[in-house]
């Protein structure tokens, strides 16, 4: 209750700044800003916004047109207000960009220890991502620039994003469109009082290509919002082992994504607690629609998903921990509960046709099922499943690749700890709808799994498990009435009501 209460006061906070954000308007083309599409705007945005700033604040109002700008620096008590039919755009020339010395990275906008920032309107903020990461491929085939070209791809730091906002408070998003940026979207690091609401996000010009990433926030809550990206759609992520991301608030979204719709990691370092998530729409999503990864050391606790509706994903649930922490850390993950979903798993690749897919995957594997696998020294804890339905395409085929359910076969599976955080990185599993390792205090309440083909394996299997309890689970698979679908190794303490 204190939590929901925490909550509701951010809103009205929050609500109160975005609805009185500022006395004054500064129209951009006073400062000799020009919406002609080819000026670079870079030092006149950047005198406007420091003005504004020193006058106590305002909005700079960016009238319809076409404003290019390199790197600008976002001050505090300003508001970046776009009209319909107003577009920031990005240079495509890299030398226009900063690599900020504090994140080490690039932006077009950045914001670094301000408050009472804002970017409003029903304008447009464009990368032009795509020209901008080729040329500065170019500058790396030239010698003009020094990069590794991981995959062949200039590295993500040297690649400008379209917002990135570093230890600010009160800040807020609103109703704007955010696209093609040439590395991730949008950033928010360190960030207390962070609103998102309203905004649409077309992120999907580049590799990278996140559509938004909550990096060790406080404080935040996203809403109403449509996110669709090439790299994972909502992401939440920890880069310092002291900080953690805290009271989030994610509701009445909608994502699609060429990797996971909704991902906690997979940096995971410090940790994510006390984050809920509420009437969640995900769509053609390659990977999970649902990730939460504590692999660093960090820790997930006190998550709530309610109300997801899932459709057209590779898999729909992946809870995991990993160890790949230098610093020997303990993950944990507990107290977990997912309820009021349903879902639908692809029979083929469910990002197919877009620019930039998902890779394809090493071969042979059948569909994956949700799973929840810790480590043996780590388990996975007080997880709920209620009023879940998922349905899967079935059609495992043994003859195509096998997984058996014998002792020998389930623990020839490998534990992975120091891998990425992937549905399937296991390649073949034994089930086709869940499986469970290395876990304990497990619950599923009325939660329905259904095939729609004959898969040679049982629905549900658990591998060192303790305290598990399946109420009113049911199973749907043709052809199949006498079917062992639950195969218990390992465990313990196993109720089926």
């Amino acid at each position: 209750m204190r939590y929901l209460w925490m909550l509701f006061c951010l809103l009205w906070h929050l609500n109160s700044y975005a609805n009185n954000e500022s006395k004054r308007d500064f129209p951009a083309q006073s400062f000799g800003i020009s919406p002609d599409g080819k000026t670079l705007n870079s030092r006149s945005i950047q005198a406007a916004i420091d003005y504004i700033s020193n006058q106590g604040g305002g909005r700079l109002v960016f009238t319809p047109g076409d404003y290019v700008t390199g790197s600008i620096y976002l001050k505090s008590n300003v508001t970046l207000h776009l009209e319909a039919g107003a577009s920031i755009l990005g240079s495509t020339n890299p030398h226009d960009y900063t690599k900020d010395l504090k994140v080490n990275w690039q932006s077009l906008i950045f914001a670094i220890k301000q408050q009472n920032i804002g970017i409003t309107g029903a304008g447009t903020i464009n990368g032009r991502g795509f020209i901008t990461a080729m040329n500065a491929l170019n500058n790396v085939q030239r010698g003009i620039l020094v990069d590794e070209l991981k995959y062949d791809r200039v590295r993500e730091w040297n690649r400008p994003e379209n917002i990135y906002f570093r230890e600010c408070q009160h800040i807020v998003i609103k109703d704007i469109t955010l696209k093609d940026p040439a590395s991730w979207n949008q950033t928010y690091d360190q960030c207390q009082h962070l609103l998102i609401d309203g905004i649409k996000v077309d992120s999907k010009s580049y590799w990278n290509n996140d559509g938004l990433d909550l990096v060790d926030s406080k404080d935040v809550i996203v809403r109403n919002s449509y996110f669709d990206a090439a790299d994972d759609a909502i992401c939440l992520k920890s880069h310092d082992k002291n900080s953690s991301c805290e009271n989030i608030l994610i509701e009445n979204c909608t994502a699609r994504s060429s990797a996971s719709g909704l991902k906690f990691g997979t940096v995971s370092r410090g940790g994510f607690k006390n984050v809920t998530v509420k009437n969640l729409t995900v769509i053609d999503t390659y990977r999970s629609a649902i990730t939460f990864a504590a692999v660093d050391g960090g820790f997930v606790e006190n998550i709530v998903v309610d109300g997801m509706r899932a459709l057209n994903t590779g898999n729909i649930i992946y809870l995991r921990i990993g160890d790949r922490a230098k610093d020997k850390k303990n993950p944990t993950m507990k107290n977990i509960t997912i309820k009021n979903v349903y879902a639908e798993v692809a029979l083929n690749k469910p990002d197919a046709g877009y620019s930039y897919e998902g890779p394809i995957e090493d071969m042979p594997r059948n569909i994956s099922p949700a799973s929840i696998v810790g480590l043996p020294n780590h388990k996975i804890q007080q997880v709920t499943l209620e009023n879940v339905e998922i349905v899967y395409p079935g059609a495992g085929n043994p003859n195509f690749a096998k997984r058996g359910v014998t002792a020998a076969e389930l623990e020839a599976i490998p534990e992975m700890p120091e891998a990425y955080p992937e549905f399937s990185q296991f390649k073949e599993l034994p089930a086709w709808a869940f499986y469970i390792r290395h876990a304990e205090g497990i619950v599923f309440k009325n939660v329905t799994f259904k095939a729609l083909n004959q898969d040679y394996r049982p629905a549900i299997v658990t591998d060192d498990v303790q305290n598990s309890i399946f109420t009113a689970t049911k199973i749907s698979e043709p052809k199949e009435a006498k079917k062992k679908q639950f195969i218990f190794h390992n465990s313990k303490n196993t109720k089926i009501n």
